[in-house]
């Protein structure tokens, strides 16, 4: 009898040791899930068609906030950043333009310091001209893939973004159908 009273402590101890080993580990795995997510990857669903084909509406993808810790953003790259107007949506489009750079949009040809650019990233033209437009340092400019259906540097009041507003580089889209964004 009184081994059986004795076994019933062991046993709560047990099961509370259980307990408390799972919480510390459920513990750590949300805090190097917040450390990864506030620090080192984002993980987003694109609400919008502007940069369709390249990035479709409901794709969900991975930003890497590390990608201009040690470079500096290039053109082409796509990545994810606060919206200079509002100073807190988060916007995707593709850098187009780079600091000290002048871009314009005349008959569907995007030129950058009075060069045509060859865009092998989007098939689409667009119908509207804009600028000249000179970059100021430390800023860039954006555009969606998708040129009639975009909202972007082109169009907006503070037409330039800040180094520090960009979140990071989108580098895959893993859902509906995973591929790497470039």
């Amino acid at each position: 009898m009184e081994d059986e009273n004795r076994a019933k402590p062991d046993k709560r101890r047990k099961i509370l040791k259980e307990v408390f080993n799972n919480a510390v580990m459920i513990f750590i795995a949300l805090g190097v899930g917040f450390f990864l997510n506030k620090y080192v990857v984002a993980n987003a669903q694109v609400p919008t068609g502007s940069m369709e084909t390249t990035v479709m509406a409901g794709d969900r993808i991975l930003v890497n906030r590390l990608s201009y810790v040690f470079g500096e953003p290039q053109r082409g790259d796509i990545v994810t950043f606060i919206y200079p107007d509002d100073g807190e949506t988060l916007y995707l489009k593709r850098i187009m333009g780079l600091p000290g750079e002048t871009i314009a949009g005349i008959n569907g040809v995007i030129y950058i310091n009075d060069q045509p650019l060859k865009e092998d990233f989007t098939q689409e033209v667009s119908y509207e001209d804009f600028g000249p437009y000179t970059v100021p340092e430390g800023t860039y400019f954006m555009m969606g893939d998708n040129r009639n259906n975009s909202w972007d540097s082109r169009y907006w009041e503070h037409k330039f973004v800040k180094i520090e507003d960009i979140v990071g580089k989108a580098e895959i889209s893993y859902f509906p159908h995973p591929r790497l964004l470039k």
